[in-house]
């Protein structure tokens, strides 16, 4: 496993349809570490809520930063860099993520094109409606 020296983690962020996962996992793939989706760390609540079509409040998320910065924070105690997901789009959620903006943790922040990110969320909705059944709206 290689290590970035000094860098606890690599935090790709962006709106939906950015690209996050993809290229979180060819960022991990390259420095050979781990890499985990921001998905994974929601509790059972937050998937039901999401699954259900009601969005998250900031007291729904905070569980759920707090679970990321925990992970990137194991990361940090054993010397290893990590690679991570999460949208923190808000001050306060890239706060909580990167411990106050601590300097051994990366932000990478991925834009697109508008037309591109609704292509990318459309493909998206279809993908799940074909696996999971269509939402209401």
């Amino acid at each position: 496993m290689h290590q970035m020296p000094g860098v606890a983690a690599v935090v790709v962020m962006g709106v939906s349809g950015a690209g996050k996962s993809t290229v979180g996992r060819l960022i991990a793939a390259r420095l050979d570490c781990p890499f985990r989706d921001a998905d994974s760390f929601h509790p059972k609540a937050n998937i039901e809520k999401m699954a259900s079509g009601v969005p998250l409040t900031d007291e729904d998320r905070w569980p759920w930063l707090r679970a990321i910065a925990a992970w990137i924070a194991e990361h940090r105690v054993a010397g290893t860099t990590c690679v991570v997901t999460c949208s923190a789009l808000k001050r306060a959620y890239r706060d909580l993520v990167t411990d106050n903006q601590r300097t051994d943790v990366r932000l990478v922040y991925l834009q697109g094109d508008i037309d591109l990110i609704e292509q990318r969320l459309k493909v998206a909705q279809e993908d799940y409606e074909a696996r999971y059944g269509k939402t209401s709206s």
